[in-house]
């Protein structure tokens, strides 16, 4: 696959289907204040997929409907922590920390790539993308040195939720040819810069980082393998487009 497309779809299948799962949160947030955030940020996913899409049809893909409506789960390339269901508020709330502060990261970086595009995206997205940061920083805190039920279920998130994480920075056959062209700084480089992002905000709670020597890595959705979550999730957001190919979204 040439290395812009590979880059592209993984960026965009990532903010597509966890902005879906996100959306999962609308009406039935802890209190009224994350019901609203969580369904904004969200929506800003969506919003940030289908720029990720139009790029990908500049350069002769699908129109961004059909790439994101038409294919089946070995077809995307989204890591698999992003297709697991919301669960508990400790675990969407953990996996939106760990995500997006490696996607803040992933699109300060990509704003100096060769690709002017998708550079001028990453300009115009990160914005937003370090709000998203910052409340996920927020609650990491607060919770995280809250009550002892609150410590032990954010503990308990973290640890189940970092292998995943960890797949977020699969590499994948194009990885040599996107670091030496520029278009992208590379996964390993990314991951080290993120363990160094959430590490200093995980030192102000009482929430201890895992030691990552004892960690195996989910990973296989960059290669098309994921959870038997994802298809019935893509099941789902095609249905209006299914019987109505023609409409906006």
């Amino acid at each position: 696959m040439d290395p812009k497309l590979d880059l592209l779809y993984r960026l965009a299948d990532d903010q597509l289907i966890l902005g879906h799962r996100n959306s999962e949160w609308n009406g039935l947030g802890p209190i009224l204040e994350e019901d609203i955030a969580f369904s904004s940020m969200a929506q800003d996913k969506l919003g940030h997929s289908l720029q990720l899409y139009n790029l990908l049809h500049e350069l002769g893909e699908a129109e961004p409907d059909t790439v994101a409506f038409t294919r089946n789960a070995p077809q995307f390339h989204c890591c698999q922590l992003v297709e697991l269901p919301i669960g508990e508020y400790d675990f969407s709330l953990t996996r939106h920390f760990l995500f997006d502060h490696a996607e803040l990261l992933r699109f300060e970086a990509l704003a100096g790539s060769s690709y002017e595009p998708l550079a001028q995206v990453a300009r115009k997205l990160r914005g937003e993308l370090k709000y998203h940061a910052l409340h996920a920083n927020t609650w990491m805190k607060r919770l995280g040195t809250a009550t002892e039920e609150a410590i032990v279920r954010m503990q308990a998130s973290l640890n189940f939720t970092l292998p995943y994480a960890l797949g977020i920075f699969e590499t994948t056959a194009t990885e040599d040819e996107i670091i030496s062209s520029g278009l992208f700084i590379g996964e390993v480089e990314l991951q080290s810069r993120w363990l160094a992002s959430i590490t200093k905000v995980l030192a102000q709670t009482a929430l201890e980082m895992p030691d990552f020597a004892t960690l195996t890595p989910v990973v296989g959705g960059r290669d098309g393998r994921h959870t038997e979550h994802l298809q019935p999730l893509l099941d789902e957001m095609a249905e209006v487009f299914r019987l109505d190919p023609t409409a906006d979204w």
